[in-house]
């Protein structure tokens, strides 16, 4: 039986989904006014390996994920580089598609935009309104916290506390601070819609309380995100789903992934502390960083560094490796002949008991760190096979049962493509790194000419040197 640990509730539940063999999930995905960093590409891999295994379980899931395309982000980040929002959207959803493919990740049912669900965005607010839950100022439109008796249910939070009203937006217009924006009026030079209030645009919660019901109706199963997205959105979105349409629980199942940090600490663009998805993929083996990114248990943090990377990139050599040592052995049998062991026998019962500890561990809250220790001790038996004498058949039914249940975790043994591009990279990097070295070579031994004609060689590659205290570093 599969549990989840279900943050509404704070604990592990039985997954029972509210119609029988289907499974709607609804994803908070990207706000598409920058490039993704590393940890949104952990929420996008946990939570497509969470799909992954429900239908493995016989679910017929439907998928959302929607893009925000408007929102103050998008306005501001729009207004730097001199473009619409609009394009600004069509940009970086562009960049989460191709990030999407390398990642492995299957297609969503739907990818909704905000901006196609303004109608339904006022539809709502009125409904909040007229329910006497929310209300209009010049303008805008807010959510009436102190009328909504059930506010803070998800995230449990005080709010009394400081630290909760400072984490709210700001605006004098507001009866209480710790009240939300459902609507906001039309400002110069930012895009707008006719409302009952007048011009403006949707405040930033409002959006998935309205594609959520638009798509999978209320109540529905599961609604995952960031742990960071509990509060203030998540809370927002029950308690405006709550007020508008008189469903005390809109979603069933609250799923959080735990942040990805470096020394322990959240990586985020507002710290300044991250690499961007792009970064990492153009360096490092596509496979090797779902593999990594889904390698925790999907509720802890996850420790971002160079060396888990590497690490990953050997486990999943390990795993071809392996693949390629049963596909010789089927070969050499095929054309000597073959017959059946004990060994045979061996392998099958191990096959059985991989994929039901595999399935153990999954129902156990998607435990995928316990996943995979299965798969590496089906592995261990199945190069302990491939030294004995036995049949091809069996090692043909291994190869598929490790297909199918590494798939679950979105990572393709099956496919021959090595990722040439991050390999290209991490030639080009090898190439760079020792050109500079002999050039830091060049330099100490006063042998300036050779130093500059290195630096000017790769300039004129588009490979920019810059020399500081702690030594060369490159870009191109």
């Amino acid at each position: 039986m599969l549990k989840v640990y279900n943050t509404l509730t704070r604990q592990k539940e039985d997954f029972v989904p509210l119609k029988e063999n289907v499974v709607r999930i609804y994803v908070c995905g990207p706000t598409v006014y920058d490039y993704p960093h590393i940890g949104n590409a952990r929420s996008f891999s946990v939570f497509d390996t969470i799909r992954r295994y429900l239908e493995y379980l016989g679910y017929r899931v439907q998928y959302i994920v929607n893009f925000t395309d408007i929102d103050d982000k998008m306005i501001n980040r729009a207004n730097e580089e001199g473009i619409s929002v609009g394009d600004l959207a069509t940009k970086f959803i562009a960049e989460y598609r191709l990030i999407a493919k390398q990642l492995n990740l299957k297609p969503a049912t739907i990818n909704p935009r905000a901006t196609e669900h303004i109608d339904d965005i006022i539809e709502m607010v009125e409904l909040i309104v007229k329910n006497g839950k929310g209300y209009a100022v010049d303008g805008d439109v807010y959510f009436d916290v102190s009328e909504w008796d059930k506010y803070g249910v998800l995230s449990k939070i005080n709010l009394d506390d400081d630290s909760t009203i400072a984490r709210v937006e700001a605006d004098d217009k507001k009866q209480d601070p710790r009240d939300f924006a459902l609507w906001k009026g039309e400002k110069p030079g930012e895009p707008s819609w006719d409302s009952p209030w007048g011009k403006g645009r949707p405040g930033w919660h409002a959006e998935c309380s309205v594609m959520g019901k638009h798509y999978l109706g209320l109540p529905f199963d599961i609604h995952g995100g960031g742990q960071d997205l509990i509060f203030p959105h998540h809370e927002n979105e029950i308690a405006q789903s709550s007020a508008a349409y008189g469903i005390d629980t809109p979603v069933k199942y609250w799923l959080h992934n735990g942040f990805l940090t470096i020394n322990s600490e959240k990586m985020s663009k507002s710290e300044q502390n991250f690499s961007t998805a792009r970064e990492v993929l153009d360096n490092y083996d596509h496979q090797a960083v779902r593999l990594y990114l889904v390698s925790g248990q999907y509720g802890q943090p996850l420790d971002y560094n160079d060396g888990a990377l590497k690490q990953a990139i050997q486990t999943l050599e390990r795993i071809r490796n392996a693949v390629d040592t049963i596909k010789g052995r089927i070969t050499i049998l095929e054309r000597t002949g073959s017959r059946e062991s004990d060994a045979d026998k061996r392998l099958a019962e191990a096959s059985k008991k991989v994929r039901n500890g595999f399935e153990a561990a999954m129902n156990d809250d998607f435990n995928t760190p316990g996943a995979l220790a299965e798969i590496f001790t089906f592995i261990r038996e199945i190069n302990t096979h491939t030294k004995d004498v036995g049949g091809a058949a069996v090692l043909r039914e291994s190869i598929s049962v490790l297909s199918e249940l590494i798939g679950i975790l979105g990572i393709d043994i099956e496919s021959q493509d090595t990722n040439e591009e991050s390999a290209s990279s991490e030639t080009l990097k090898g190439i760079v790194e020792y050109l500079l070295e002999l050039r830091e070579d060049a330099r100490k031994t006063k042998n300036f000419a050779l130093a500059d004609q290195i630096r000017d060689r790769l300039g004129q590659l588009g490979i920019v040197v810059s020399d500081t205290k702690d030594g060369p570093t490159w870009k191109i």
